[in-house]
């Protein structure tokens, strides 16, 4: 079983049986389990090496990883956050203030997409801040909570795999072979990122044409049914002031900013000092976004004891109330990274890999085989990152050539179809966090959410041929556009004539 397909069912049985029972940690313990005797029989380690593989070798271990770690510390930090800027007021002053400047539910959802857009450094970062930012002003215009975690999700990975100063930027970067600029490389793949460029004009249609279909319309019909008592509430708040909510946020860009560039030698003194685009090439998320988050959260204790808006012992309240509201999140991420230490063991990518070798002879075909090899991987073991970390090294095996246009557009057809994947899959640490960001349901946000990425998919299946031979973004991407735009007007007028 191991390096063949079936190292990868436990991952299609846990999201399979999670879009089913709408209940996700069942559903993930189940792939566990089933990856560990997939593991145990074919290693022949019998009962006990059955129970070691799944608790000791898989949960405990990848818990204990110290990436893992300075994700979940930065989780608990901005849950903590979010909970200091709710006492003091400050989200309830925001929802207030944009109620007079951001006056209809359009706008609401364009001015969650521009914040997205804006907070382009790393995806777990723009999931929750996004979210914390924009949630009050959403639920003030009746947007529903599965559409806001959309929007929060489209405006992650797909942002950040297009963006040169990213987390994302760096991990890519990483991958390339030695003595070869892995940031160059990364800009050159931009125009030919179709995934992530048409998921951008999907969100702006689908608002500005206030279009909504299959569950979603569910949903954001619901919500319009709702009454105003929350709204009431937020009223009935006056202690705080828009500045804060809004200077917490600043400072914990700033901050995780400069922690990223910290973590990447930035400030290190003598020969091995970086420039500012080596430091993010080179820096580590995990420790980067901790270091900026502890700072932050600093910070905003002394702003607000300053202030006299939250004394010493309510800014320490807020810390258990931050790491509640994130136990729900944490512990979906626990199990999802252990599933996918379970297929990892089983070989999975390798087996993947080995798909992509024996596939050399159609070159022109290459980038739509590699898109779709890339999301089937991505989907089955919820990560992005090692979706690309082990295709983009055999992409530039297969074309060693430097200036030779399919090998950019293999590459970049990869990072498209990782993000696709890590996209849809309900088991991505992004789309848990979105998740989370949005309090929303993490099932109704996978099962909403699909329909759209992969109608966004499939064109862009489409534009990976046309490239393929083309060799050139343009036709591709103009065709990708009109293509999204005229099937959303498809899905409006056919609803329109329902009615």
């Amino acid at each position: 079983m191991i390096g063949t397909f079936w190292s990868l069912v436990p991952a299609i049985l846990a999201i399979s049986l999670a879009l089913i029972s709408k209940e996700v940690y069942s559903s993930l313990f189940a792939g566990i389990i089933l990856g560990g005797a997939f593991w145990a029989i074919s290693m022949k380690a019998g009962f006990s090496g059955f129970i070691d593989h799944v608790f000791a070798d898989g949960l405990i271990a990848n818990v204990a990883d110290s990436y893992n770690i300075g994700i979940l510390i930065f989780l608990v930090v901005l849950g903590t956050m979010v909970a200091l800027m709710n006492k003091a007021g400050g989200s309830a002053a925001f929802g207030n203030w944009a109620k007079k400047h951001i006056k209809s539910k359009v706008g609401a959802q364009i001015s969650t997409i521009i914040l997205g857009i804006l907070i382009f450094i790393d995806d777990y970062f723009n999931c929750l801040t996004v979210g914390s930012v924009m949630r009050p002003v959403t639920d003030k215009h009746k947007v529903s909570r599965e559409k806001l975690a959309y929007l929060i999700d489209s405006t992650a990975a797909p942002i950040c795999i297009i963006a040169p100063i990213s987390s994302w930027a760096a991990a890519v970067s990483g991958f390339v072979a030695e003595g070869e600029n892995g940031l160059a490389l990364f800009c050159k793949a931009i125009p030919y990122n179709f995934y992530a460029l048409l998921t951008i004009v999907m969100m702006f249609t689908l608002v500005l044409g206030k279009v909504d279909f299959a569950g979603m319309s569910k949903y954001e019909k619901a919500v319009q049914m709702m009454d105003e008592k929350a709204e009431e509430l937020e009223q009935a708040e006056t202690k705080g002031k828009v500045i804060d909510l809004i200077l917490p946020i600043i400072v914990l860009i700033a901050f995780c900013t400069l922690g990223m560039i910290y973590s990447g030698g930035f400030f290190t003194e003598g020969e091995t000092q970086w420039n500012f685009i080596d430091a993010f090439a080179n820096s580590d998320a995990s420790v980067g976004l901790v270091i900026g988050s502890f700072a932050a959260l600093i910070i905003t204790f002394v702003f607000y004891i300053g202030r006299k808006v939250l004394s010493f012992k309510d800014c320490l309240d807020c810390l258990p109330e931050g790491f509640k509201a994130m136990v729900p999140a944490i512990l979906i991420l626990c199990l999802a990274w252990t599933l996918k230490g379970m297929t990892d063991s089983l070989e999975a990518k390798q087996y993947v890999a080995g798909l992509i070798s024996n596939a050399q002879g159609l070159k022109s075909f290459l980038p739509a085989i590699i898109f779709v090899i890339a999301c089937g991987l991505a989907f089955a073991t919820g990560t992005s990152w090692g979706t690309f970390g082990i295709l983009i090294p055999i992409c530039i095996a297969a074309f060693p050539e430097v200036n030779d246009p399919i090998r950019i557009i293999s590459i970049s057809a990869c990072m498209a179809g990782a993000v696709c994947g890590d996209h849809c899959s309900p088991i991505s640490d992004t789309t848990i966090m979105a998740s989370a960001g949005a309090e929303c349901n993490h099932v109704n946000h996978v099962s909403t959410q699909l329909p759209y990425a992969l109608i966004v998919a499939a064109i862009s299946f489409v534009c990976y041929l046309l490239a393929g031979f083309i060799r050139n973004p343009i036709i591709p991407l103009v065709f990708g556009i009109a293509a999204v735009i005229g099937m959303l007007y498809l899905f409006k007028f056919i609803q329109n004539k329902e009615k």
